[in-house]
């Protein structure tokens, strides 16, 4: 695999954008070598720190084949960065990834640690009051990360991925629980064996105590 682009954003104001008025996800393809932080890429804004951002979503990562399904499926090419990634990678389609798989990237080591959750941002990003819902149904969320190794990366680098050997499961699968209101016991167990993000954890552990409360 490559990396096909690294993107960046700044604060720009989205009538849309939640309650700040702001948004970070209109990301630009920047040249050269760009710094990965425990906390993501130099110089790129990240606005909604209640959902985005942080050492377990420190990088958002998107996959030029599952951009080549949208482009298809929407009748317009995407640029990288239109999902708002901060990079770009040949040959990732990220639901077959699994929470706990690796990208090595030159000295970076990025660990897979949750599926993206579709919000009114993305949509009004994307000029569609309903790309919530389409988003969802087409199942190609991309991934967050949390970074192992910081170091700088550029377009071109070669990108290798390492599969998790521990307790884990598939980005795919904790998509769709995550709409899930009322998942077994079984797979309330098995997302927290994995590698979660802190967030995603929060959420699971929530429904865990609601199921526990329900059946007292």
């Amino acid at each position: 695999m490559q990396l096909i682009s690294v993107n960046v954003g700044q604060e720009q104001p989205m009538q849309s954008a939640k309650l700040s008025g702001v948004t970070g996800i209109y990301k630009l393809q920047v040249t050269g070598s760009v710094a990965i932080t425990p906390l993501g890429l130099a110089g790129d804004a990240v606005v909604d720190v209640k959902n985005h951002g942080g050492v377990d979503q420190a990088v958002y990562v998107y996959g030029e084949p599952d951009y080549a399904w949208w482009s298809a499926q929407l009748g317009d090419e995407l640029a990288p960065g239109t999902f708002g990634e901060n990079l770009t990678i040949s040959a990732l389609e990220s639901a077959f990834l699994h929470i706990g798989d690796i990208l090595h990237i030159g000295a970076v080591a990025l660990q897979v640690t949750a599926a993206r959750i579709p919000c009114v941002t993305l949509a009004a990003r994307m000029g569609d009051p309903g790309f919530v819902k389409r988003f969802r149904a087409a199942e190609r969320p991309g991934v967050y990360c949390r970074v192992l190794a910081a170091g700088a990366v550029q377009a071109g680098d070669t990108v290798q991925l390492e599969h998790y050997t521990g307790a884990t499961i598939s980005v795919l699968e904790m998509f769709r629980d995550f709409y899930d209101p009322h998942p077994s016991e079984e797979t309330i167990q098995r997302h927290l064996a994995a590698p979660i993000a802190r967030r995603a954890r929060a959420d699971v552990e929530e429904k865990a105590r609601q199921r526990k409360n329900a059946s007292q």
